[in-house]
């Protein structure tokens, strides 16, 4: 059975999640850490719980959700996977990361890139990658059917949705995202956002007013 814990890192309010099953193999999807404070807290979670990480993850690329990246990847001795639309993201994070008073953000590229449909493993568990473009062209969500998991990045939040006013957005890519790849999963499943708190399929489809209007 997977286990997770949720951490919220950075002046973004970001979301990083550590997920492991009984083997305590474990990977971690979107690492926020951006000051030395907040990678002392990953790191003794970690060890606390005597994970071994085996997998970094990004569901997209924008600055907030990959600030943490070097330090996993070189922590942990894992290479970072992210989907290969999203590259060009990911290398304006340099760029854009002393805008946010960030100044000793780390590079790294990827190791290899995600395919929606894949699974990906770690101990006795897999996720399933959704590609979701629209928030950022190489958008995956990873889920998990079993247990009703999906992290969903910044698609879907709790009565909301994720904007589209960045270069390489869509408006009509999200929407169709989130009708054609999310909703289908059904009302049970537990969305786990970039941002915010948790919500389910069900809530958003009876409540989200984007959602309400329609497919537009």
């Amino acid at each position: 059975m997977i286990r997770f814990q949720t951490f919220v890192f950075n002046a973004f309010a970001e979301n990083t999640f550590v997920l492991w099953d009984d083997t305590l193999e474990a990977v971690i999807i979107d690492p926020g850490c951006a000051t030395q404070s907040e990678r002392d807290t990953l790191k003794k979670f970690i060890e606390t719980q005597k994970l071994k990480i085996i997998g970094l993850l990004n569901t997209h690329a924008h600055v907030d959700h990959v600030l943490g990246n070097a330090f996993v990847s070189r922590t942990y001795h894992v290479g970072l996977r992210l989907h290969e639309a999203d590259l060009p993201v990911l290398r304006t994070a340099k760029m854009l990361a002393p805008n946010y008073g960030i100044r000793d953000y780390e590079e790294i590229l990827p190791e290899s890139y995600l395919v929606g449909g894949e699974r990906v493993y770690f101990g006795e568990s897999e996720l399933e990658v959704l590609l979701v473009p629209g928030h950022a062209p190489g958008h995956v969500a990873f889920v998990n059917r079993d247990q009703n998991l999906c992290f969903s990045g910044d698609v879907l939040f709790r009565g909301s949705i994720g904007r589209t006013d960045f270069p390489g957005c869509s408006h009509e890519a999200l929407m169709n995202s989130i009708y054609t790849q999310l909703l289908p999963l059904g009302d049970a499943m537990r969305i786990f956002p970039g941002h915010g708190p948790e919500t389910t399929i069900g809530t958003e489809r009876r409540s989200n007013p984007f959602l309400l209007q329609g497919f537009r």
